[in-house]
């Protein structure tokens, strides 16, 4: 028995915005470090209920998520520069969270082209 594709243009609006979204945190983290990304959180929330039940709500989840673990880790990292207790410590964290948001944006966006969600 063959199974039949069925084109649904909604889903594909939704991924194309995904995408856009990928694109837009990807541009705020590289020249403002992730300051400029509530704007595309905004989006994600506002678009995320619309996309219940597809792949692309994990991805706004995925998106939403990523900015609020950073922007934790950011405010550990100005409490420890403050404090000057981990002054040192910071030079090692700072580049390993930078670096963990950059793969959080290329995973995401690579799995979002190939129609596959995010874990949960």
């Amino acid at each position: 028995m063959a199974q039949d594709l069925v084109y649904e243009g909604g889903t594909e609006n939704d991924r194309q915005f995904a995408r856009i979204m990928y694109v837009v945190h990807a541009l705020t983290f590289f020249f403002s470090l992730g300051t400029l990304s509530v704007l595309p959180l905004i989006a994600n929330y506002i678009k995320r209920p619309d996309t219940a039940g597809t792949i692309v709500y994990s991805h706004h989840t995925w998106m939403i998520r990523s900015f609020w673990w950073y922007l934790l880790w950011w405010c550990i990292i100005w409490a420890l520069v403050i404090s000057f207790v981990g002054l040192l410590v910071v030079w090692i964290v700072a580049p390993v969270v930078w670096l963990w948001m950059a793969y959080r944006i290329i995973r995401g966006f690579i799995d979002l082209n190939n129609n596959r969600p995010m874990p949960v």
